[in-house]
């Protein structure tokens, strides 16, 4: 029973949050203090998630009891009584705001609340609405960030910004073109609890790869920014990971169309042999283009 109720928090989910990490890693402020907010930031904002996640599931108990994948989770098959997951979703947000408030500031506070009502807000409604839905995901990703930036007092550059949203733009379309994948092969016409159609995979597809795309030529175009040479002592290094990207981007998008990906890009990502060596690829390339 134990196992059902972790399972039920989605704890793989959690690796999404080590974006949190992301501002001090590119800020290169690796301090003490630094690396403790970041990692309180990681521990409140994996509660409420897991509270989102707990939400979402119990909105969506009939689609999920009729998925051949999700009617296994633990409130679709019944090993755990919604009863108990609709107290355990306030328990959770109330436990991480309260942390955050005696460990993390007003700005963490801020961003976990906006953070759950915005998955709130989707699982209810924004989810079924056709693109909508995709900048929807996109801005949770991006709220990873921010929690990162608030906790630590380290400010989000333009640059990050800019990047970041057109990748997660691109992750957000990667999961519904499998998603659509997924039923185009059991021959359903429509995304159960979405508005998405066997008919729109071309487009999704498309706007995925543009998407992405788009994301490595902010990286480029950061790459000949004077702020990059304040952090690394020869730039010019980074034009590898342009690449490195492309490539990725490309083979996860034909790893959704061949039904490969799941239910969430990032989690396949985290398990892919392929994207672990890119991401450790890239993490060389930074290092050796010489961290001041």
């Amino acid at each position: 029973m134990l196992r059902a109720y972790l399972r039920a928090l989605r704890p793989h989910q959690w690796i999404k949050n080590i974006l949190v990490f992301l501002p001090a890693l590119a800020a290169h402020a690796f301090t003490p203090g630094v690396l403790v907010s970041s990692l309180v930031a990681f521990v409140t904002f994996s509660m409420v998630a897991s509270s989102a996640y707990l939400l979402n599931d119990l909105f969506d108990l009939a689609a999920d009891r009729s998925h051949p994948r999700k009617r296994n989770r633990p409130f679709a098959s019944g090993s755990v009584n919604v009863s108990r997951g609709m107290i355990m979703v306030p328990l959770l947000l109330a436990g991480a705001i309260a942390l955050a408030t005696l460990f993390g500031g007003t700005g963490l506070v801020l961003v976990l609340a906006g953070y759950f009502a915005l998955s709130t807000v989707y699982t209810l409604w924004l989810k079924r609405q056709l693109v909508i839905d995709l900048c929807v995901l996109a801005a949770l990703y991006a709220l990873r960030l921010l929690a990162g930036s608030e906790a630590t007092a380290i400010p989000l550059s333009s640059w990050m910004l800019a990047f970041s949203l057109f990748l997660f733009f691109s992750l957000a379309a990667i999961k519904r073109e499998a998603e659509m994948t997924d039923i185009a092969e059991r021959q359903e016409a429509q995304v159960s609890g979405r508005s998405y159609r066997v008919e729109n995979l071309v487009v999704v597809t498309a706007l995925g790869l543009a998407l992405g795309f788009l994301a490595v030529v902010v990286l480029a175009l950061y790459v000949n920014s004077p702020e990059v040479r304040l952090l690394y002592a020869d730039p010019r290094i980074l034009w590898l990971v342009c690449p490195v990207l492309l490539f990725w981007i490309g083979r996860m998008t034909r790893s959704a169309r061949r039904g490969q990906v799941g239910d969430d890009p990032v989690v396949f990502a985290a398990r892919d042999p392929v994207s672990l060596a890119c991401g450790a690829l890239i993490l060389a390339i930074g290092l050796f283009a010489g961290v001041q």
